[in-house]
C-alpha cells in the first residue's frame, strides 16, 4: 500500500509564513499566508471517501470564503479515495451533495476566486471531480495517485479483460495511472517537484484562459480527439479520426 503524505509537511512547504490550517475528521479548513496575502484552504487527507458530510463540510467552508472573503484564491489540497461507496449515502443523495460542492466551486469561480487544486496524496474517481477537475487549474506531487477507476475494477465494468487493459495502460495515458499520464492528458497542468512556495507562486500568476484541458491534452498526445471535436461543435470544423 502506498504510504501517506503528511498534509501538515505539505502545508508547512506551501506557506513558510505561517498558515491556521486544521483537520477534523480527515477534513482540512483554515488559511495560509502567502507573500502579503492570505489563501483559503481547504481538502481532505487519509485518503478519506467523500462521504455526504464533507461534502457538504467542504460546500460550506468555499461558501464562507465566497461570503466573507471576495476574491480570496482558494487551495484545494487533495487526498481521497474517491466517492464514499455505502448505501447510507446512496440513499441520503450523495450525487446531490456532490453536484452541490460543484457548484459551489463553480460560484466561486464567478464571484472572481482563483481556484487551484494539489493532489499531494492520492485522487480518485468523484472526489476528483468535484475537487481537481473543478479548480481553474490542477497540480500534482510527484508521487501522487490519481486514477478515475482501478484497472480490475474497470474490467469487471468493461468487461475487457484486465490483461489487454494493462497491455492498454502501456500507451495508453487513459487506462493509466499516475500524474504523469494525467499531465499528458492536460487534467494536470504540472507536476510540482522542488519548492511548492515557487510553483504556488507561479500557479497564482498564470493568466485565466478558461478551460484549456483539452487544448493542452492534443498539444501533449495523450487526447487526440477532445480539442478537434470541440472545435467541430463551436465552428463547425472537420474532424479526421485514424
Amino acid at each position: 500500500m502506498q504510504a501517506k503524505t503528511d498534509w501538515k509537511s505539505i502545508a508547512a512547504a506551501l506557506f513558510p509564513e505561517g498558515h491556521s490550517i486544521t483537520e477534523q475528521d480527515c477534513f482540512l479548513s483554515g488559511y495560509g499566508k502567502f507573500e502579503g496575502q492570505q489563501i483559503g484552504v481547504i481538502g481532505t487527507t487519509e485518503h478519506t471517501p467523500i462521504g455526504v458530510e464533507i461534502a457538504l463540510a467542504q460546500a460550506q467552508a468555499i461558501l464562507r470564503i465566497v461570503r466573507d472573503h471576495p476574491a480570496m484564491p482558494i487551495l484545494m489540497l487533495i487526498d481521497t479515495q474517491g466517492q464514499r461507496l455505502r448505501h447510507r449515502d446512496e440513499m441520503l443523495g450523495i450525487n446531490s451533495y456532490m453536484a452541490h460542492l460543484g457548484k459551489c466551486v463553480d460560484l466561486a469561480r464567478r464571484q472572481g476566486h482563483r481556484i487551484i487544486g494539489l493532489v499531494y496524496d492520492q485522487a480518485l474517481s468523484g472526489g476528483f471531480i468535484t475537487s481537481g477537475l473543478m479548480a481553474d487549474a490542477c497540480y500534482a506531487l510527484p508521487d501522487a495517485t490519481i486514477r478515475v477507476m482501478g484497472l480490475p475494477a474497470m474490467a469487471r465494468i468493461t468487461k475487457v479483460p484486465e490483461e489487454r487493459l494493462l497491455e492498454l495502460a502501456q500507451s495508453n495515458p487513459v487506462f493509466a495511472p499516475g500524474p504523469e499520464n494525467y499531465q499528458r492528458m492536460g487534467g494536470l497542468g504540472a507536476i510540482w517537484q522542488g519548492n511548492l512556495a515557487a510553483h504556488l507562486r507561479a500557479a497564482l500568476a498564470q493568466p485565466l484562459a478558461g478551460d484549456i484541458r483539452s487544448g493542452l491534452g492534443l498539444e501533449r498526445g495523450g487526447r487526440r480527439y477532445a480539442q478537434p471535436v470541440i472545435n467541430a461543435v463551436l465552428h463547425g470544423d472537420a474532424v479526421q479520426i485514424s
